[in-house]
């Protein structure tokens, strides 16, 4: 897509990434901050400018990589930032410039893409405005962001230990949930010992709920995302109405939500809800609700999240319907296996470790050792599987091949959920596709059945994502177009589901690739090849 040069702009960026102690729920840990602020600065842009961001890598002894999530990176596959796969991780004490164009309005987000940094605190807004002249088919009075996360107490170094352990050791229901990076933990639970007899203080000033003033009878935007870690959560405002306009930067189909309670998170069974006060002017900003919370949905009811799923749908005038027909179906059946004894998550039954050195450089150097050139399995034994069943899964592999699409290609993926390594268990999994919108064609309880679930897909108006959930016991269907050249992942968004393996990459069109920048390279089969 090409701007007029008059309007597009460019926005500088200078960050500064290190640790720093805070308090988000009042307990004092260490946070990854962005000059100083968890959540990051918020990115503000116009349709077609270019963003220009200069990353300083000043955490000492960790490297770091930033994606810029629901951006397409159109002629800029290098700056997806994905460590393993579009680029070489940023070194401590070094200086890395992103610089791409936002070429559609909406709203998106950043956050770390090494190991499991984006849990601890590196993530942030990008807001993109449309260009003059246009309008949303909405309108509202004040425009607002909250981002909402679960919060751990334990270092990510100490979950990731405990996941690659024999025997293994699973991270554990998070200790809070934050509104906007802040929350509130009872100091009295506080299990982990320290020395430090002031680790949690409830009498602090930072450690408060986070305060949205309003005006009465104004209407807000309130661009609501989630980067939690592990949780699935539930959003309401107690006595207010809420109407869906947008969903991964694409306009749906206006669909009011009934206000229920108080802006009120859904974590996990030990996880208290997250909180936060729409506090109506003139009342003092700290003036607490004169009532205590409803109690809010419980946190393994799945059956709400299925029927918001269902629900929506595109907004006509406003999206482009999926092609009819498509050139190749590849399912992807969600299981956990033992791999040498490891605990791991897999794709039919492959569990995905990164390559060191990215995938990008790799095919576009033709550096043909620096991963299994044999490509992973289109999909399972369709048969024989037992969706339901308690596997044993014990001949679990793991390998780095990729998937090869033909260039502008239709690809339809099935993802199909099934019962993991624990009796009586399938959890939800929230899949993300970088480089690229996808059409979700339907949802479906049980296994796929590939000759007749697809007569019931959605091809009138379905919505255009990219990230989307597989229910429990359950299937999803999607459908893109592999026309953005480039190496691009394809995994779940849980952090630890995704350190421990699930997720793929596919290659189209890399031979359409420009020249790539020497800042990416650096690791692996490019060590030495890295100019600043």
């Amino acid at each position: 897509m090409n701007f007029p040069a008059a309007y597009a702009r460019i926005r500088r960026y200078r960050w500064d990434v290190k640790y720093e102690y805070k308090s988000p729920d009042c307990v004092k840990k260490l946070v990854i901050t962005i000059n100083g602020q968890s959540p990051g600065p918020t990115i503000r842009a116009q349709q077609g400018d270019t963003i220009i961001v200069e990353l300083t890598n000043n955490l000492l002894t960790e490297n770091v990589a930033i994606h810029w999530h629901g951006i397409r990176q159109k002629g800029t596959p290098w700056f997806d930032g994905t460590e393993g796969v579009t680029q070489c991780p940023i070194v401590p004490g070094t200086t890395f410039k992103y610089q791409f164009v936002v070429d559609r309005s909406g709203t998106y987000l950043y956050h770390a893409h090494y190991g499991m940094q984006r849990a601890a605190g590196l993530y942030g807004s990008i807001h993109v405005s449309l260009p003059d002249g246009e309008k949303e088919p909405f309108t509202y009075d004040y425009d607002r962001n909250i981002i909402l996360t679960d919060w751990y107490h334990k270092s990510t170094y100490e979950q990731a230990v405990g996941l690659d352990s024999i025997p293994f050791q699973w991270v554990g229901e998070p200790d809070s949930l934050l509104i906007h990076g802040k929350g509130r933990f009872n100091c009295s639970k506080l299990t982990t010992a320290s020395l430090d007899a002031g680790i949690c203080n409830a009498t602090k000033p930072v450690c408060s709920n986070y305060t949205l003033t309003v005006v009465s009878g104004k209407t807000y935007r309130l661009r609501i995302s989630s980067l939690t870690a592990l949780s699935a959560l539930s959003f309401q405002i107690e006595g207010h109405n809420m109407t869906i306009v947008e969903a991964d930067g694409r306009i749906k189909n206006l669909r009011e939500i009934t206000g229920q309670p108080p802006v009120l998170l859904a974590g996990s069974a030990s996880t208290l809800p997250g909180l936060a006060v729409f506090n109506y002017y003139p009342n003092h900003p700290r003036r607490s609700p004169p009532t205590d919370p409803p109690t809010g949905p419980a946190w393994d009811d799945v059956a709400p999240r299925k029927a918001q799923s269902n629900a929506l749908r595109a907004r006509h005038g406003f999206f482009h319907p999926p092609p009819p027909l498509h050139d190749r179906t590849i399912v992807f059946l969600n299981t956990q296996n033992l791999v040498k004894g490891r605990t791991r998550w897999s794709v039919n039954n492959v569990s995905f470790p990164l390559p060191d050195t990215p995938y990008l450089i790799a095919l576009k150097e033709n550096i043909t050792d620096a991963f299994d050139q044999t490509p992973p399995p289109d999909g399972y034994d369709f048969l024989n599987y037992d969706i339901y069943k308690k596997q044993d899964n014990q001949n679990g592999t793991s390998r780095n091949g990729i998937y090869r699409l033909d260039f502008n290609s239709t690809v339809d993926i099935i993802l199909q959920n099934a019962n993991s390594m624990q009796l009586n268990k399938s959890e939800t999994h929230p899949w993300h596709l970088h480089g690229h919108d996808f059409w979700v064609l339907g949802y479906g309880d049980g296994k796929f059945d590939m000759y007749n679930d697809p007569r019931n897909y959605n091809l009138v108006d379905p919505v255009l994502k990219n990230t989307v959930p597989v229910h429990p016991y359950g299937w999803t269907a999607l459908r893109f177009q592999a026309d953005n050249p480039g190496a691009w992942l394809f995994h779940c968004h849980i952090e630890s589901h995704f350190f421990m393996g699930m997720g793929v990459v596919f290659e189209e069109g890399i031979e359409q690739v420009g020249k790539l920048p020497s800042s990416i390279m650096g690791c692996g089969e490019t060590l030495g090849r890295h100019r600043p």
